[in-house]
């Protein structure tokens, strides 16, 4: 697809209307200014058509502009989540070959996280590969289970999904307000968030600081009716706001929130109503994305203009090609189907999907099947638990990090009340932290929770 997409698809819509919101406004036509002026120090750079350049910034109006000019110039361009650590960025950076690095020219200060930054950017020549296929974007897996997979997608890719996007219920339609607590660098924020709203005439805005009061200040900004974009830890973390207003912009617009738990936090004066096709617990405890909820219309399109089917109880979604451009995942692609490794089943008549959840989790124990994630999801649970990771090696094993004032011993109590015997974890490993990746998700690999555990 040539460049002009970023244009068509991105760029257009009335000039003077402010669709990005950081500490200002940003209006469609100082957006496309900030574009071209990026584009024009790209190309001083050496970058062209075909050529490659990776991003490493935080959430700031930096990171869009560079972004959009690197497509617009017609490059592949690889996002780097600005938390990696040097080494992890190095080995990253050996890995895509880039002829063109943007990084920031300062750090990110430290304190309470941000919903943005302001960055300075720098622009450095190196000694890369060009482009190497049809992709425009390329990013890395989190990496919690093993090495990072690098993953591709063309625009075709991109502008098809957005499409897709116009075809769900409850996602924010033009003249209405977004507030993104997603990093851009990512799926979520990136396409559901950023580039949904750009294409779909959405005003997107990003908190100051990510804390409940300043949600919920971001919310208050605008009168529009407004959707939060994030994951349940961030609707969680409004519980915290010691006296939240009420926000009639989200009373108008609870049907349509995409992220929350079962039920409002502690502290919000309204429940948050799930919408339809939000996450949801089936009858054996696991996610099901959608299962209708009381009171919502039917949905017999739960994912709309993508392929799916069931084939020996795993979910297989078509892909015309592999999205991975390096050997590790590339065999879970074969004959235009890919294989998710979620469970699920795909209903004949309705076309809804019901997830089960993860089939590498699913072990056996005496000839017993258990799936670790419904083990994990109830130890994380107790009380006494602050956070958990379960593992299968010899035996199951639990990684985890005790709440104050919890015991293992009284972990070992309740799960002896909750799970079957031969479910429950016969080690317990108790950890004052549970190690990370640079986007904030648990790591699964032994090597790393056993030295963690080592540590004093």
């Amino acid at each position: 697809m040539a460049p002009e997409w970023v244009d068509e698809v991105l760029l257009r819509g009335p000039g003077a209307e402010p669709c990005l919101f950081f500490d200002e406004p940003v209006t469609r036509d100082g957006l496309r200014r900030l574009v071209r002026e990026r584009q024009a120090a790209l190309g001083a750079a050496g970058l062209r058509r075909g050529g490659s350049v990776a991003v490493r910034l935080a959430p700031s109006l930096e990171l869009v502009v560079q972004l959009l000019a690197g497509w617009r110039t017609g490059a592949r361009v690889a996002l780097l989540d600005h938390r990696l650590t040097p080494f992890e960025t190095d080995r990253a950076l050996e890995r895509l070959a880039p002829q063109v690095l943007v990084d920031a020219e300062h750090p990110v200060p430290g304190g309470p996280a941000r919903g943005h930054y302001r960055q300075l950017a720098r622009v450095t020549p190196r000694p890369g590969r060009p482009a190497e296929g049809p992709h425009a974007l390329v990013q890395l897996s989190s990496g919690s289970t093993g090495p990072a997979k690098v993953i591709g997608r063309t625009a075709a890719d991109l502008v098809a999904e957005l499409g897709r996007y116009e075809r769900i219920d409850g996602v924010p339609r033009a003249g209405e307000r977004m507030v993104s607590l997603a990093s851009p660098v990512h799926v979520l924020g990136l396409v559901g968030g950023l580039l949904h709203c750009l294409h779909a005439g959405v005003r997107l805005a990003f908190p100051e600081r990510i804390t409940a009061e300043g949600v919920l200040a971001a919310v208050a900004a605008g009168p529009e009716p407004t959707t939060l974009l994030g994951v349940p830890f961030h609707l969680e973390l409004l519980g915290w706001a010691a006296d939240p207003p009420r926000l009639p912009q989200l009373d108008r617009h609870d049907h349509r929130r995409r992220a929350g738990p079962r039920r409002g936090p502690p502290g919000l004066r309204r429940p948050v109503r799930r919408p339809a096709g939000q996450h949801v617990r089936d009858d054996r405890g696991r996610r099901d994305r959608h299962r209708p909820v009381r009171g919502a219309p039917p949905r017999t399109d739960p994912a709309p203009g993508l392929g799916l089917r069931e084939a020996d109880g795993e979910l297989l979604v078509a892909a015309e090609r592999s999205p991975y451009l390096d050997p590790a995942g590339a065999e879970r692609w074969a004959d235009g189907w890919l294989r998710t490794r979620d469970g699920g089943s795909v209903d004949p008549g309705t076309g809804r999907v019901r997830v089960r959840g993860r089939l590498d989790s699913q072990v056996s124990v005496g000839g017993l099947k258990v799936d670790l994630t419904e083990v994990e999801h109830t130890v994380a649970a107790l009380p006494e638990v602050e956070s958990a990771v379960v593992l299968h090696g010899s035996a199951i094993e639990a990684y985890l990090v005790l709440a104050p004032g919890g015991t293992a011993a009284a972990v070992e109590e309740r799960l002896a009340e909750r799970l079957a015997a031969y479910k429950r974890p016969r080690l317990l490993h108790v950890l004052e932290r549970l190690p990370r990746t640079a986007t904030g998700k648990p790591v699964r690999d032994r090597a790393a929770l056993a030295a963690a555990v080592r540590r004093p």
